[in-house]
């Protein structure tokens, strides 16, 4: 086991901590660490690579997943894959995309472990027609407290599966999982562009084109008055012809954000004013191209560090959903007051969620979810508590992987099962062995 110190943080830079890192060489090598030591001495979390915003990850011990990272076995008539929970989805991608298997839901992001994709629960811009990670898992093993490792699935320890699959890890350490790729054609996308000029123009669109594979929206949410609310709604379908070369253009990263750069830079003009740019210069309304998967996909991922633009305080990211009959009237209300407190968000993304699954604590309900990002600065705190009231009035929750502030109240009041959640943690003897700031803060 390789041991060492560190300060880390969540991908919004906010908080940060030190702590003690245990790198795991494989599954063997965790299961008898914990078989050998008191389970309660550990107190930690398991990490892969940091992606989550804020404090999930987060904790005075942490088993980094980076080593277990191999691929197990594939099975190439049926796109079955096994795999070490350490490995990228973006790693899978890079191997599979070209021979024809995609994941079938993908976050934001392609450097997010397998076991984060399921700790998380992660959605995509399908989820109203493919649902969560979870729904494509064919099995998954899990490290407990004891040391033993278990399988789970949807018919093999049920309970600790839901609890599992959207539970940020405080069940145990997942350590490998079987999934169910996705057949294509193509690494390339066909792409539609729609400007919409308004909040209801926005969702009259999303909705009138329901059936698309792909959708997402991003919001201008530095839009006032008539305009609030407008955006570029994305729309995509895998590409049928185009060929599975991944040395085509559009594969790797370009940009560096080299420092972090001076908090200052980021205020509500320059904000503005790259808002209206990006609106303007989008194309043609309807406006059709044909892109590599990644830039449809993961678009960020094509500037390593990019969390460095919001200065050394960092930033956190807001989202949450609203139910499908509230969800208008509370995203306006949120917009508004956004723009009213002058706090712009570069990344204002807004998609369409299908039905809740049976995890315990996945974030996903029917309806609509924005994300936000915020500088980290003084007042932005209070302003995010009344957001949190009007989430909470129109009938929504905040998603746990972006969390960093979120209060206990706000928590238990809008996951209604946290309570199941709870006695399954103590059922295999989780509770005060794996846990993390975020867990403590919500008192789970």
């Amino acid at each position: 086991m390789i041991k060492h110190t560190d300060k880390i943080s969540g991908w919004g830079r906010y908080p940060s901590m030190q702590a003690t890192i245990l790198s795991p060489r494989n599954t063997a090598e965790l299961s008898n660490h914990f078989k050998n030591t008191a389970a309660e001495s550990f107190q930690g979390i398991s990490r892969g690579l940091g992606r989550s915003y804020g404090d999930s990850s987060l904790a005075k011990n942490v088993i980094q997943t980076r080593h277990l990272d191999n691929f197990i076995s594939f099975d190439d008539k049926d796109g079955v894959l096994c795999c070490n929970a350490g490995i990228s989805l973006g790693t899978i991608l890079d191997n599979f995309a070209t021979r024809g298997w995609f994941l079938p839901v993908v976050p934001g992001t392609r450097f997010v472990t397998v076991g984060g994709a399921i700790a998380s629960d992660v959605h995509g811009k399908n989820h109203h027609l493919d649902g969560c990670f979870s729904r494509h898992i064919v099995s998954l093993r899990l490290l407990l407290a004891s040391g033993d490792v278990i399988n789970c699935s949807e018919s093999e320890n049920s309970d600790i599966y839901h609890a599992t699959c959207g539970g940020m890890g405080l069940t145990g350490v997942v350590t490998d999982a079987t999934l169910q790729l996705r057949r294509i054609s193509s690494a390339f996308v066909n792409q539609q562009s729609i400007k919409t000029h308004n909040l209801q123009e926005c969702f009259d669109q999303i909705e009138a084109h329901n059936s698309a594979h792909y959708s997402v929206a991003w919001l201008d949410c530095m839009a006032q008055g008539e305009e609030l609310g407008r955006a570029l709604l994305f729309l995509g379908e895998h590409c049928p012809d185009a060929g599975r070369d991944e040395r085509s253009k559009g594969g790797n990263t370009a940009l560096n954000v080299p420092f972090t750069t001076p908090a200052m830079l980021l205020n509500r003009y320059s904000m503005r004013l790259f808002n209206r740019l990006y609106y303007k210069a989008a194309g043609q309304p309807g406006s059709s191209s044909r892109i590599h998967y990644k830039k449809y996909f993961f678009p960020l991922d094509s500037i390593s560090n990019w969390n460095r633009l919001y200065g050394s305080r960092g930033f956190v990211q807001y989202q949450f959903v609203l139910p499908p009959e509230t969800a208008y009237q509370g995203i306006h209300e949120v917009l508004s007051r956004i723009t009213a407190a002058g706090k712009g968000s570069f990344l204002s993304v807004l998609k369409k969620f299908g039905e809740t699954n049976a995890n315990l604590l996945s974030f996903p309900t029917a309806g609509y979810t924005l994300t936000l990002d915020f500088k980290y600065e003084a007042d932005l705190l209070p302003l995010l508590a009344h957001l949190d009231a009007i989430v909470l009035q129109y009938g929504g929750r905040l998603y746990l992987a972006k969390d960093a502030r979120m209060s206990e109240t706000v928590f238990k009041n809008s996951y209604p099962r946290w309570q199941e959640f709870a006695t399954v943690r103590e059922k295999i003897g989780a509770t005060g062995v794996f846990t993390s700031l975020q867990s403590q803060r919500l008192g789970i």
